[in-house]
């Protein structure tokens, strides 16, 4: 059997945290290193910490799964120091690859947000708060009949067509197309200067935006027309889900649940709402949710997640919205947890290293 790769390692991740429908602004997958590289030994981290960087000097692996991205944005240098690229500096020269899960992971069905709402023991949770993936397009072509799947199968070979873990996705309605061709005009069908009513097939398919180009080459050359008729529209499609809904057993009030809050999962806890107050359906989000205090009020009591702002809070409760904030690490806590269960899973040699917490914050 062959030695097992990183290559090997994302492609097994990808099922658990599917890559493609993380955030359009977040860069998940690898970040440093070889694919091709071997991956022996693999260990989790919530975030790529000063303690962690030295954790792996001290006690080499392969591949190192994180959960938060360690460059975030673009950088022009990877120099030794005390700063993101800094670390991203001792990996390289440790030799250790990095992969990034983060939104992918907090989206995942059994993932961050998922081991959250389990851990405060809602049920019933379904899927709320889309979270984009990155830009794509909508690829809309008009075929004859006789020509609609080689056009179909050239287009998805070049891109176009992956939703989730289903390929060849298209959408096709039967019509019909009216053309006259002029002079100098070489139709594959009908007769110059004569109107032509043909039986065409409609396919639209959806395609990652860096690859439109590459699709609509692709079905131009696949096409039996001499002057294929496409249009292309710029979408957003197939979201996954940042924060879940559920609800509580029992009667619980506000004060109550914030205090089941601290003892699942820690943290600073906050609270904005009245602690009497009843709750019966909560919504969570895993790190920063404060953005999405419109789409929790629309179908919960009170919204468990970090990082929210003074306006924020103010514009929850205006919504009749209550807030619990233990702080951003604390929410993920759960579901990092999780992530090391699932890549445990995944390959026999995995240091757990989730215990270096990346919280800047102490707890009373």
């Amino acid at each position: 059997m062959s030695a097992l790769t990183v290559a090997d390692v994302l492609d097994h991740l990808d099922v658990v945290a599917p890559l493609g429908k993380a955030a359009g602004w977040d860069p998940v997958g690898l970040q440093l290193g070889d694919p091709a590289a071997p991956a022996a030994r693999v260990a989790v981290c919530h975030e790529v910490t000063p303690d962690v960087v030295a954790a792996v000097e001290v006690d080499p692996v392969d591949l190192l799964i994180a959960y938060h991205p360690l460059l975030f944005r673009p950088t022009t240098r990877i120099v030794a120091g005390n700063s993101a690229s800094g670390r991203a500096f001792g990996l390289l020269r440790a030799g250790v690859a990095l992969a990034v899960v983060h939104t992918a992971f907090d989206v995942a069905g059994g993932g961050t947000a998922d081991a959250l709402a389990a851990a405060l023991g809602l049920s019933d949770s379904v899927g709320f708060a889309p979270l984009w993936g990155p830009d794509s397009a909508k690829v809309v072509v008009f075929v004859p009949d006789g020509g609609a799947d080689a056009v179909a199968a050239a287009m998805a070979a070049a891109g176009a067509g992956t939703i989730g873990r289903y390929s060849g996705c298209s959408f096709r309605t039967e019509g019909v197309g009216t053309f006259r061709p002029e002079a100098g005009a070489a139709p594959v069908t009908g007769t110059a200067g004569m109107f032509s009513r043909e039986a065409e097939v409609r396919i639209e398919m959806i395609a990652p935006r860096s690859s439109v180009e590459r699709v609509v080459a692709a079905l131009v050359a696949a096409h039996p027309y001499e002057e294929p008729a496409y249009d292309v529209y710029e979408v957003k499609a197939n979201a996954g889900f940042v924060g879940r809904t559920g609800l509580v057993d029992g009667e619980v009030t506000l004060g109550a649940l914030a205090r089941r809050v601290a003892d699942a999962i820690g943290g600073n806890i906050r609270i904005a709402g009245r602690v009497q107050d009843p709750v019966t359906r909560v919504a969570v989000v895993p790190g920063s949710g404060g953005d999405f205090v419109a789409a929790a009020a629309a179908g919960a009591d009170v919204l468990v997640t970090g990082d929210v702002s003074h306006h924020q809070a103010r514009a929850a409760l205006e919504r009749g919205l209550a807030v619990i904030d233990p702080g951003h690490a604390a929410t993920e806590r759960p579901g990092i947890a999780t992530l090391y269960a699932a890549v445990a899973q995944l390959t026999t040699v995995v240091v757990d290293l989730t215990d270096l917490d990346p919280s800047p914050w102490e707890e009373l």
